[in-house]
């Protein structure tokens, strides 16, 4: 066997660890599940700890599975979720109840600095202009802010204060530096000038953290795919059951890996710009490069070399995207019947019901009749873009007092065609502020079905393009340690060379185009509504 190349990816819900050749080709695939603690106030938390032992068992599940010898790996490159490690002297430092110390990890779902951010969006300090204009409380200066407040002694005693991405490369190598992915998307970091603004952390009250040029959240930035320190430590390497000194790159947040894994494709427009990565997932995540920076209010950036080293990011998404579907399903009578029947056909719950609709409606096209008046605005956990309302909820109209299989399914429907129109409507106000796409590339779990591509082909009127990787999540963090290990000069190289397009979902036209215009046009007006009815009871309520 020739060289390969180990990606690894930080979910949510689980680690896992893929094994590529040169080409792309997934050769073998290993994953541990994480665990997650969480309560009713908005605070979600991992543990560092367990993060990484969940990493060590998917890389030796990966190399047994694919009987891949060690000395054959010629780099490896890691991504995850934008959450925040905190650490100590001694090792994690537990970020709430001091009963629970292991619980170490903020996590980017993570709700309880919503107060924080919005006294920081109150500044409007000039960083905000990369950010959308406001930041959102899933960010890490405003969590950060609520550890100094609520948790003295923990921020105090913290030497270090991490990204999870950059948590990993550091237990993998030693190495401190820090990817300009994670500190330009999620820390203010100003990687156009290469600088943090120093008068912003005093001005929110995190002037502290500048001390010693910035030593406990990032003093050295790279970019993505870079060669860290002197590869993997020793004792890194016996976790991991590799070679020591494997070269390690600089890594990406995990939605930010699903883009290189698939917008610059051979076989798709042949130009990063012109396709946006649409990571679908447990939340989503729209990523769209520009040669030059596009402000867009509402949607996060322009980041500069936070994906693609040289161009420009542009961030959107929501909170809940898979997240809020499985929300939706559980909150109907026929859930539990659901979940019987995917578990004996052997499939997810999910996938179960879009089968079900597929064949019911016998057509992709056609099954956004099912939904007939039935409409979901599914912002459970506030809209993240293009509104950034973290307090947005979601809205279903026309629910009647159906209990079946079939108004499940109909729900379901409904509840992905609301998602495919807030892709629209981030799509169109990123148009709007000059950073149009011409055609989207999903990644992602949530998005495997072939119900979802056509809906969201069909419903934002975009072409939706496949790539041939399954896992292309997976694939961009293994692009990063093909650029480590020396085997492609760039990035854009490393993407063309690795990743490739497979199947394309062209919109319909005529009625069915009609039918989404009008359900759009709905979904606009309903999110409107709903904020403007909010609005009058917080205004009753003051």
């Amino acid at each position: 066997m020739g060289e390969v190349f180990i990606g690894i990816d930080v979910g949510t819900g689980s680690a896992r660890a893929g094994v590529f050749d040169a080409r792309g080709e997934l050769l073998a695939v290993g994953k541990h599940p994480l665990d997650i603690w969480s309560d009713d106030l908005g605070r979600v938390e991992q543990s560092s700890a367990q993060i990484w032992h969940a990493v060590c068992a998917a890389v030796h599940a990966a190399l047994i599975a694919g009987q891949i010898d060690a000395r054959n790996v010629s780099g490896i490159g890691f991504d995850a979720t934008c959450s925040l490690v905190v650490i100590g002297e001694q090792g994690g430092l537990g970020v709430s109840d001091s009963a629970h110390p292991e619980r170490d990890v903020i996590v980017w779902m993570d709700h309880r600095a919503r107060d924080q951010a919005k006294r920081i969006n109150e500044g409007r300090h000039d960083v905000l202009r990369y950010v959308g204009g406001r930041i959102s409380p899933e960010m890490q200066t405003p969590k950060l802010l609520w550890l100094k407040e609520e948790r003295p002694d923990i921020y105090n005693a913290a030497t270090q204060f991490f990204d999870l991405t950059d948590f990993l490369t550091w237990k993998a190598t030693g190495a401190l530096e820090r990817s300009s992915c994670t500190v330009t998307c999620k820390w203010t970091y100003l990687a156009h000038e290469g600088r943090w603004d120093e008068t912003y952390f005093h001005a929110i009250g995190l002037g502290d953290l500048a001390q010693d040029g910035f030593a406990r959240i990032g003093a050295r930035i790279v970019e993505p795919g870079t060669a860290l320190g002197t590869g993997l430590s020793e004792d890194a390497a016996q976790a991991l059951g590799l070679c020591a000194g494997t070269p390690v790159a600089a890594g990406l947040i995990d939605a930010h890996a699903g883009g290189v894994g698939t917008v610059s494709a051979s076989g798709g427009r042949d130009d990063p710009a012109q396709c946006l990565g649409y990571v679908f997932g447990t939340s989503s995540c729209t990523m769209t490069s520009t040669r030059e920076p596009v402000f867009v209010p509402g949607v996060w950036g322009p980041y500069y070399s936070a994906m693609i080293p040289g161009m420009w990011l542009n961030e959107g998404g929501q909170s809940a995207a898979g997240a809020a579907i499985a929300h939706l399903v559980q909150m109907h009578p026929a859930a539990a019947e659901a979940e019987a029947l995917a578990k004996d056909a052997r499939v997810s719950v999910p996938q179960f019901l879009a089968d079900r609709a597929l064949a019911l409606a016998g057509s992709a096209s056609e099954a956004v009749r099912l939904a007939q008046s039935l409409h979901v605005v599914p912002e459970f956990l506030g809209n993240r873009a293009p509104l950034a309302d973290p307090d947005a909820r979601a809205v279903i109209v026309g629910q009647g007092m159906e209990t079946g299989l079939d108004s499940l399914i109909k729900l379901y429907v409904a509840g992905v065609c609301g998602l495919a129109y807030g892709l629209r409507q981030i799509i169109e106000t990123q148009a709007e502020h000059g950073a149009p796409i011409t055609e989207i590339s999903i990644s992602g779990g949530a998005g495997l079905h072939q119900l979802t591509r056509q809906i969201i082909a069909d419903a934002t009127g975009v072409d939706v393009v496949i790539t041939q990787c399954d896992e292309p999540v997976l694939l961009g963090a293994a692009i990063l340690g093909a650029l480590a290990g020396g085997r492609f000069a760039k990035m854009t190289e490393a993407m063309r060379s690795m990743s490739h397009v497979d199947n394309r979902f062209a919109p319909a036209k005529a009625e069915i185009a009609r039918i989404h215009e009008a359900r759009f046009n709905a979904f606009l007006t309903l999110q409107g509504t709903a904020s403007s009815v909010r609005q009058s009871m917080a205004e009753a309520s003051a």
